[in-house]
């Protein structure tokens, strides 16, 4: 139980539903969805599908998504609702024209938008009330406006300078970037939503919104087309898992890293992680090192899973025990991919439980602020750059070329145990996903902490040789951080944001919400 001296958020407590996310709106939207009579995949749906309004930095129609959700007494299913690069791209051109990395605030890194597809799918075949009663919310809100909250103006104000064009006239309000409170609408994506409503998937994959995507995209270099389009299609996979404690941690298989909070649960396996100061300098290296493994791991092998071919040894306990072995308990690393050769040869989360036991793990995301900067000029639709998550590495298993996924960093998760699901949870911060999860089972198995006090609790990160300290962690820890070889700083922006919700054993849905976010958890 939290200090109640202390600042805090308690966790919420419901019986009939419960969802948790990064907005009051689309958390009050999931939950109205609930009480008209849908079950948990309409109100992910209906809260996420606004989440594009209410947080248009992070996520929209023109991005991509990816789903775990499980009903009682049934395993847990997966949906990968990511696009695939135009047929036509190839890596050897970019690399030709003098690139080494994909532009990423350029339509050679927009692969086609896929969450729509997989939405209208998973409306059909798992949701009870129908689209035009799940997008109602949104596009209510997408032609009244909604308010812009304190997080939202704060990431708004960092990244609008990656909008190009017409997004600039969709994304921008009287031509700056809006304050606290003012109100955003899109009036343009409200008509949109209303002829998915209507007429389905096809009415966002072909015809006039299609053509206005295909144009925008082609007038700024793009090589997409009507067939690109038309063909786009969100598949089924099957989850991976790996045990920590005896929970096991459920991930959507590549071409998200999923995997990689895997091999870092397993790597910090064979650490005594629980008897460690939870916010010591000790814990925060032998993280940070783990990190560094499991990244160079994902870096070296995750791909579309057409091409990922080694995800049995990225999973494998072997590889974890071998790579923990390369770990000094004192120093920082210089370069985890020379130790590890011997071994190998921006988002929104919600999460939704319903009163029938069916729980929801969805992110949807853009990838960068704004996404590739570049909307659409007719109905401003804004496009993820997912496409910069290739790499130009001429036969690398997730290098650029058509029809292909590319790796993704975001990632829903799941925790079971004995078999059930017990917490959809999930962690947003691009990179930071995989190492959010690890520590977020950790600090619920290792330190016995409540979901909402295992969110709440101060995060650091390794990232491209900057380890990243919130101020949540004292300067003593920063101090030996230094010490130890790592190069410390604060980030400007908290790390990451996350939502869970524990279904306990006594029938009761514990919600719990990021403060990092504007967001909450609410139930009925």
């Amino acid at each position: 139980m939290r200090d109640f001296h202390l600042p805090g958020r308690s966790p919420v407590l419901s019986t009939n539903g419960m969802c948790a996310t990064s907005h009051p709106l689309a958390a009050q939207v999931a939950v109205e969805t609930l009480k008209a009579g849908g079950n948990a995949m309409d109100a992910a749906i209906a809260g996420a599908v606004l989440l594009g309004i209410c947080e248009p930095q992070m996520t929209g129609i023109g991005g991509d998504c990816f789903v775990l959700w499980s009903k009682p007494n049934a395993p847990i299913r997966a949906l990968n609702g990511s696009g695939r690069a135009p047929t036509t791209q190839a890596g050897a051109d970019l690399r030709a024209a003098g690139h080494s990395v994909v532009p990423p605030y350029s339509a050679h890194a927009v692969t086609v938008p896929a969450a729509m597809d997989a939405f209208c799918r998973l409306s059909e075949s798992e949701g009870k009330l129908g689209l035009d009663r799940i997008l109602a919310p949104a596009i209510h809100y997408a032609e009244a406006g909604v308010p812009v909250a304190p997080r939202v103006a704060f990431d708004w104000g960092n990244d609008a300078e990656k909008l190009q064009g017409p997004a600039r006239t969709h994304y921008l309000v009287n031509g700056a970037v809006p304050k606290v409170g003012a109100l955003f609408a899109v009036p343009k994506q409200a008509e949109v939503l209303r002829r998915v409503a209507k007429d389905g998937r096809d009415a966002f994959y072909t015809g006039e919104i299609a053509e206005d995507m295909i144009a925008s995209l082609r007038a700024h270099g793009g090589q997409h087309t009507a067939d690109d389009f038309a063909n786009t299609k969100a598949t089924e996979t099957t989850p991976i898992r790996s045990t920590y404690k005896g929970v096991d941690l459920v991930e959507h298989p590549p071409n998200t890293h999923g995997a990689t909070a895997n091999l870092m649960l397993n790597i910090l396996a064979h650490f005594d992680i629980a008897g460690m100061d939870p916010w010591s300098a000790e814990r925060a290296h032998i993280e940070a090192e783990a990190a560094k493994l499991a990244y160079d791991a994902r870096n070296r092998f995750l791909a579309d899973e057409d091409f990922s071919t080694r995800l049995d040894h990225m999973m494998a306990p072997e590889t974890a025990a071998a790579l923990a072995s390369l770990i000094n308990p004192k120093q920082a690393m210089a370069d985890p991919a020379a130790l590890s050769e011997q071994v190998h040869k921006d988002t929104i989360y919600i999460t939704v439980v319903d009163r029938d036991g069916m729980a929801v793990s969805l992110i949807y995301s853009i990838f960068h602020g704004f996404g590739s900067g570049i909307a659409s000029e007719k109905f401003g639709i804004l496009f993820q750059n997912r496409g910069a998550g290739f790499t130009l590495e001429d036969g690398h298993p997730n290098e650029l070329n058509g029809g292909k996924r590319p790796m993704h960093t975001i990632i829903p998760g799941m925790l079971a145990k004995d078999g059930k699901p017990i917490m959809p949870f999930g962690v947003m911060g691009g990179a930071y996903q995989p190492n959010g999860h690890a520590r977020f089972v950790t600090n619920l198995e290792d330190f016995g902490l409540e979901p909402q006090t295992a969110i709440d609790a101060p995060r650091a990160f390794s990232d491209a040789g900057n380890m990243k300290v919130e101020r949540g962690y004292s300067d003593a820890v920063r101090a030996t951080l230094a010490d130890m070889g790592h190069k410390v700083s604060i980030p400007d922006t908290a790390i990451g944001g996350a939502q869970a919700i524990l279904i306990r054993d006594d029938g009761v849905l514990e919600g719990a919400s990021d403060p990092r976010k504007d967001g909450c958890a609410l139930g009925y």
